[in-house]
């Protein structure tokens, strides 16, 4: 599965200009947008308080441009630059994370494929980043990685838990609760005291049952609101 939508902010000081690119970025189904913000300085502070997959920046700012943003970022999403002109082309080139520029005025079409090849490039990061992820755990007195995108469940077993994946089953000595304080995010979650699934491998569900791989798992019903709220932000 694959992200639906991509946490978006506008930073464009012309008011009209603003108002045209957040029209844009609000019709187009791939865009969640944030905010939208009229300099750098506010922009930044916005930024860093929220999960922000792509930047929509005008890079002629006064006090902070663009540049002076991204340089600003620790951690910077994907960029979108806008411009007057194509002057800036050249330098945008030395920042790797800038997967288009646009001129204004920026015509809807333009602006339609620039958001697809930046939907594109966050599936590959998102794929990139769930092949890397891995634990280390225990198995016949070995210590085994287990990618976590291969892995499709987790059941208790008394004081033992079984990591069913894609590539089998292993027995683990741990508690369920255990198993999940190693893990970052929310893409394995406990749906029943005595499972927890990969979100990302969920076919179906009801409000008792998950279906994973072709099996029925059982699930609480206090636990449907939390799966509900994460598969709706995922394709």
């Amino acid at each position: 599965m694959t992200k639906k939508t991509l946490n978006t902010v506008v930073v464009e000081d012309s008011e009209t200009q603003r108002a045209l690119i957040t029209q844009l970025a609000k019709a187009n189904p791939n865009l969640n947008v944030l905010g939208d913000y009229p300099n750098g300085i506010l922009a930044l502070n916005a930024i860093r308080k929220s999960k922000v997959d792509l930047i929509l920046l005008d890079i002629v700012m006064p006090v902070v441009n663009g540049f002076d943003l991204l340089d600003a970022l620790e951690t910077p999403p994907q960029i979108i630059l806008i411009s007057d002109s194509s002057d800036y082309a050249l330098k945008a080139f030395e920042y790797n994370n800038i997967t288009d520029y646009l001129q204004k005025p920026v015509a809807k079409a333009r602006f339609t494929t620039a958001i697809d090849r930046a939907v594109k490039t966050q599936n590959q990061l998102n794929k990139e980043k769930d092949e890397s992820e891995f634990i280390l755990v225990t198995v016949d007195l070995q210590r085994k990685k287990i990618y976590i995108n291969s892995i499709l469940w987790v059941e208790a077993m008394g004081d033992y838990i079984k990591i069913v994946t894609s590539e089998g089953h292993f027995v683990v000595l741990s508690t369920m609760k255990a198993f999940l304080a190693q893990m970052t995010g929310n893409k394995l979650i406990r749906i029943h005291k005595s499972f927890i699934v990969n979100v990302n491998k969920v076919d179906n569900w009801t409000s008792s049952k998950v279906e994973v791989a072709g099996v029925k798992l059982p699930m609480s019903r206090t636990h449907k609101d939390e799966l509900e709220k994460i598969l709706i932000t995922i394709d």
